[in-house]
């Protein structure tokens, strides 16, 4: 995730995409890699001595790809971003989630090293009047005000219907 300092703190930059929401006018958003994402998983479900859980490629209203690894304490679901590569992990399945995500388990690294970029629980609810949305069009924010997101995990991980 770009990062920006503004006074001291570090501010996050949303970068188009983020949303899922796009004109046609600006051409298509780009693509996370579905066979890195299944690459990795089943490294960290080998590294947490466990197994890879159901898969669920996105489909549209979603912004993302669900997993899970199975471990013998329990599943951690992960979370991938259809359009850039932010993994977050969640203790249940859903359709959007605004605050409902988990820090990072021991064998998040995998993701890393696969070049993912793991999000942390502190910045998935972050709340959005701390993320610079400049990079998002006038309707993506608009979107945003009309479903009442109002954390940096929200506008990520949604399906916006």
């Amino acid at each position: 995730m770009n990062g920006m300092v503004n006074g001291g703190n570090t501010r996050f930059t949303l970068p188009r995409g983020a949303t899922g929401f796009f004109m046609p006018k600006d051409g298509p958003l780009p693509d996370t890699d579905v066979r890195a994402f299944r690459t990795a998983l089943y490294a960290a479900a080998r590294v947490a001595e466990g197994r890879v859980g159901e898969f669920e490629g996105r489909e549209y209203p979603l912004t993302f790809h669900t997993a899970s690894v199975v471990e013998r304490t329990g599943e951690s679901v992960v979370l991938c971003h259809a359009h850039h590569p932010w993994i977050a992990f969640a203790r249940e399945r859903r359709n959007w989630y605004r605050e409902e995500f988990l820090p990072p388990p021991p064998w998040a690294f995998t993701f890393t090293e696969a070049g993912f970029v793991v999000l942390s629980h502190e910045q998935l609810t972050t709340p959005l009047s701390d993320v610079d949305t400049s990079a998002l069009s006038q309707h993506e924010r608009r979107q945003v005000r009309a479903y009442d997101i109002t954390t940096w995990g929200g506008v990520l991980f949604n399906a916006w219907a």
